[in-house]
């Protein structure tokens, strides 16, 4: 298939691997189905084609290719544990791909949006629970075509992360640890930034306790007046 496609289009210059959706719930209550719907969709989904173009780009010497990944890839919350895992793998799988890819001329880029204003964003709102969606709304909601604008200009411009908003620039000078450096001023800022976002950090992680313990009295005061 991918034969065909490239005798007709040419070769493929960029690859945007952005197969995904998520299960949300507490992990006592998702399935061992539920894990792996994610891996196979969100991690998997994003090998078997990367694994298919990868030994043409080496060949000419060039490309691109992106992973959507998500802040919950750097991030993982309340209901997300199987979702935050499989977009952690991602993140991972980009890392080392990157080192095999960087000789040959080819760039790796992760990306890592908030939540985005999608008709599949639209649909997995309904099904997210009540800790989750108050966590998630700390973040807003951010237009599609300026992710999608973000992410081309990083990838093109040889950046290894794409973010959008200061929540994703804070969650990516943190989490940054052995991560490919793309940029020299990049580098100097997380290097600098590192302990002030850390301290950063603590306020929304207390923040997102604070929801989890409010949403938890809640529950219990609706038992008790049943």
């Amino acid at each position: 298939m991918l034969t065909d496609v490239e005798e007709e289009l040419g070769p493929i210059f960029m690859l945007i691997n952005c197969a995904g959706s998520s299960v949300c719930g507490k992990m006592e209550d998702l399935s061992v189905t539920d894990f792996k719907h994610m891996m196979d969709l969100n991690y998997m989904g994003s090998v078997l084609p990367t694994k298919a173009v990868i030994g043409g780009m080496k060949s000419r010497g060039s490309g691109h290719v992106i992973f959507i990944a998500s802040q919950a890839a750097m991030l993982g919350i309340f209901g997300y544990t199987a979702y935050s895992s499989s977009k952690f793998a991602l993140r991972g799988l980009a890392e080392a791909l990157y080192m095999e890819a960087k000789p040959f001329g080819i760039t790796v880029t992760v990306a890592l949006p908030p939540d985005t204003d999608t008709p599949g964003f639209a649909e997995e709102e309904k099904a997210k629970i009540t800790e989750t969606r108050e966590i998630c709304q700390a973040s807003g909601l951010m237009s599609a075509d300026l992710v999608a604008l973000r992410v081309l200009d990083d990838a093109i411009d040889g950046k290894f992360y794409s973010f959008v908003g200061l929540e994703g620039f804070i969650q990516k000078t943190l989490c940054v640890g052995m991560a490919p450096v793309t940029s020299f001023c990049e580098l100097i800022s997380e290097v600098f930034l590192m302990g002030l976002m850390r301290f950063i950090s603590t306020f929304y992680l207390l923040s997102f306790e604070r929801i989890v313990q409010k949403c938890m009295k809640n529950k219990d005061s609706a038992k008790k007046s049943m």
